[in-house]
């Protein structure tokens, strides 16, 4: 009787076990090149997920998750703005009371404006950016004396991170502004030796009057996708690339395609950095949607230093996390 009682009890806490499981295997959210925009009290999440456009994820604690009920959860939806597919690498960000979304469609860079962090984004007339060649992963930056910046990616015998400078409205770039920031010429850029390196999915913060550039190197699909930083002076550069990069990556975290995200300040003030994985060690898409906690903190000669806290890592997902 015994024996039987123990077999059961081990039965029944591997079938709990495997339904907990799935549940979070399922409950996981699947956005790649995240980012998360915090107005109100209210964080909102948003990545490439599907040809049809961006949808938006809506949570108070960055714990529980849900998807906006309205528009089928699209925050920005096809045929509302420019493109037909490849919705990628979305931003959000606002300026006085609209609401603005920088992403890349048909590999060209558009600018979508809304009246809410939900949506609907949309354009009064469907167009891209200027610019020659193909273009990704925008990323909108307004320095203290007001000037607006496009960090972006150029496809030119690599993906190379550019920037230019952007119309007080973000209707279109400046002309004749586009300066190249950086190329993947280091060794944990392009761990595979391709004659096409990658460097994408820029990010830029400001810390005691230096510019921090974030950004993502190798192919997504390569398990080395990891992230680094360069620094400089000046928003348009030159850039010197941190001698400790990457500062996250698969050796640090153990789970393989760890990149291209966007920063964020929660409600208590602390910075944290949203990013994506691999699916598993195995198996690399649907990309899974993560969070880590990051702080500046002074090296020996005085300069702010970006730290990553391994511990703090964890996937977000849908209802409770």
């Amino acid at each position: 009787m015994k024996y039987l009682f123990t077999l059961f009890l081990c039965f029944s806490l591997c079938f709990i076990s495997k339904k907990v499981l799935s549940k979070q295997l399922n409950d996981t959210l699947y956005l790649a090149d995240p980012t998360i925009f915090v107005d109100n009290g209210t964080y909102y999440l948003y990545g490439t997920s599907s040809d049809e456009g961006f949808l938006v994820y809506i949570s108070k604690d960055l714990k529980n998750w849900s998807k906006k009920p309205e528009n089928n959860g699209f925050a920005l939806k096809k045929g509302d703005a420019f493109g037909t597919k490849g919705f990628w690498a979305p931003q959000v960000f606002k300026r006085g009371h609209t609401y603005f979304m920088a992403y890349t469609a048909d590999e060209q860079i558009a600018i979508a404006r809304s009246e809410s962090p939900l949506g609907p984004f949309k354009q009064e007339t469907l167009k891209a950016i200027s610019g020659a060649g193909k273009q990704i992963d925008p990323f909108v930056f307004t320095d203290s004396d007001g000037k607006n910046y496009l960090y972006h990616v150029k496809l030119d015998r690599g993906n190379r991170i550019y920037v230019s400078e952007l119309k007080a409205d973000f209707s279109d770039v400046i002309p004749n502004t586009a300066k190249e920031c950086l190329s993947g010429t280091e060794l944990w850029e392009n761990t595979a030796k391709t004659d096409w390196p990658v460097t994408e999915g820029p990010t830029v913060l400001k810390k005691d009057k230096l510019y921090y550039l974030f950004y993502s190197a190798n192919d997504f699909r390569n398990p080395d996708y990891a992230v680094g930083y360069a620094t400089s002076g000046s928003a348009t550069g030159p850039w010197t690339k941190h001698a400790g990069n990457p500062i996250i990556s698969r050796k640090i975290l153990k789970f393989n395609g760890t990149g291209h995200g966007d920063f964020f300040t929660d409600k208590d003030g602390h910075l944290q950095y949203v990013f994506h994985t691999h699916h598993s060690n195995q198996k690399v898409s649907p990309r899974a949607t993560s969070v880590i906690k990051a702080t500046f903190v002074k090296d020996k000669n005085g300069i702010n230093q970006m730290q990553i806290d391994p511990e703090s890592f964890r996937f977000l997902r849908q209802g409770v996390n």
